[in-house]
């Protein structure tokens, strides 16, 4: 089953998008959602085109979210680059372990920008962004991002943009340390990839039908993510550029020479 997509505009979007996508006219596309189903409501799938640096932002965990009577999940998220200008960065992370007040004082007089540690990027490389750690898209960078399912989102500096920052819980869920080198990598040209494995989501890479090992983990309802080629999900064709759910990995055809991404929660 395709799911619903829902592009959306934003003022740091782009007018030309990466291959497949294509902006209306007139428009600058930041977003492309896909509706989560109702097999799988705890994960979101979403391309992320950004022409100019986005907030920096950090979100809580699920442990922190209960803890605040919120009735959310929090929200990890993980970051595969397809496309960037030359010189695109990402931020995550810091140089250093900052302490309460001097995140709260840097995100005051902005020089959390130069404390944070900005990646340069290129198509292949790919980030796990745990709970709590302070993160930023750079200007020049399209992404396809998978998600736990929540917009909980804490704003600590937005370049001086009139709008509202969230200091006091975002100091308070920060781990405002260095990111986890073990959390972020190159891609190979090819092959099966497993990406993610927990807590909250597994996400693999697979090249043309995915080996024994990789569709042992996959059991239930899973969502499929077309990067090249496409797969057919019971009869029903999903070209790059969509996102479709299958009740199992059993029940999808993944064409020779496709590279896809295969997600499903981890209860």
């Amino acid at each position: 089953m395709l799911l619903p997509t829902k592009m959306v505009e934003k003022p740091w979007g782009m007018d030309t998008l990466p291959t497949p996508f294509a902006a209306p006219d007139g428009k600058r596309i930041g977003e492309i959602w896909f509706e989560p189903p109702e097999q799988l409501p705890q994960l979101l799938v979403k391309y992320i085109f950004a022409s100019e640096k986005l907030s920096i932002q950090v979100h809580p965990s699920d442990t922190q979210t209960e803890g605040m009577g919120l009735g959310k999940q929090g929200k990890e998220e993980c970051w595969l680059v397809i496309d960037a200008d030359e010189g695109a960065t990402l931020g995550i992370g810091f140089n250093h372990q900052l302490g309460a007040e001097e995140l709260r004082a840097a995100s005051e007089d902005g020089s959390i920008e130069q404390l944070m540690i900005w990646h340069r990027v290129k198509p292949g490389d790919f980030f796990y962004i745990p709970a709590n750690t302070v993160h930023a898209i750079g200007g020049g960078v399209s992404i396809i991002e998978i998600q736990q399912n929540s917009d909980i989102t804490y704003r600590l500096y937005d370049y001086g943009r009139p709008r509202e920052l969230h200091l006091d819980d975002g100091v308070a869920v920060s781990q405002a340390g260095v990111h986890d080198p073990a959390n972020r990598r190159h891609l190979p040209d090819s092959g099966d990839v497993a990406l993610v494995d927990g807590p909250h989501f597994r996400l693999d890479r697979v090249d043309g039908q995915p080996d024994a090992a990789t569709a042992a983990r996959y059991s239930g309802p899973l969502l499929v993510i077309p990067r090249e080629g496409a797969a057919m999900v019971e009869g029903e064709q999903v070209q790059p550029g969509s996102c479709a759910l299958a009740p199992t990995i059993a029940a999808v055809r993944f064409a020779e020479g496709s590279s896809c991404l295969i997600t499903q929660p981890i209860k």
